[in-house]
């Protein structure tokens, strides 16, 4: 279920689909994965380790580990930074947040929360925002929460 949901925070945010190629920190550098995001990568994830490329026609993304935490980044075709994913606890989001999704899903457990870190030029989304997994024994949701700690619908997944 953790792969349904990122995949679809993936999707619906940058609109990705799934092409694997494997690598490591220092990734043989080959036709799919461009050089200036190749190095952009190296230089701002050094600590990066376990390394692994997915190209698509819209992006190129990097999963990896940095100090032990799961985390991909992603860049466009042209080489600019888009942001940064990671799981995070559901204690990360602001006590208002959690008292309108309360309200908002009653009925409804916590499954996981995505942070999404991005440079902000390139999305419709501000810096910093959370997608929170919600299930009920009837349906499943995605909701975003935003900077000003306002929860909104993101989309249904079943």
């Amino acid at each position: 279920m953790k792969k349904i949901f990122l995949t679809i925070a993936t999707i619906g945010l940058l609109g990705t689909s799934v092409y694997a190629a494997d690598g490591g920190k220092k990734t043989e550098k080959t036709a799919t994965v461009s050089y200036a995001v190749q190095n952009d990568f190296e230089g701002n994830f050094s600590d990066a380790k376990d390394v692994t490329w997915t190209i698509t026609s819209n992006t190129q993304k990097a999963t990896f580990l940095s100090n032990g935490v799961k985390k991909t980044a992603f860049y466009n075709m042209n080489g600019e930074y888009l942001g940064l994913t990671q799981d995070v606890a559901y204690s990360t989001i602001d006590e208002k947040a959690k008292k309108e999704i309360a309200s908002q899903y009653a009925g409804y457990d916590v499954n996981e929360v995505i942070k999404l870190e991005t440079n902000g030029a390139n999305t419709n989304f501000a810096e910093t925002v959370y997608f929170v997994d919600l299930k009920s024994s009837a349906a499943e949701v995605l909701v975003r929460v935003n900077q000003s700690n306002d929860v909104f619908f993101f989309q249904k997944v079943k």
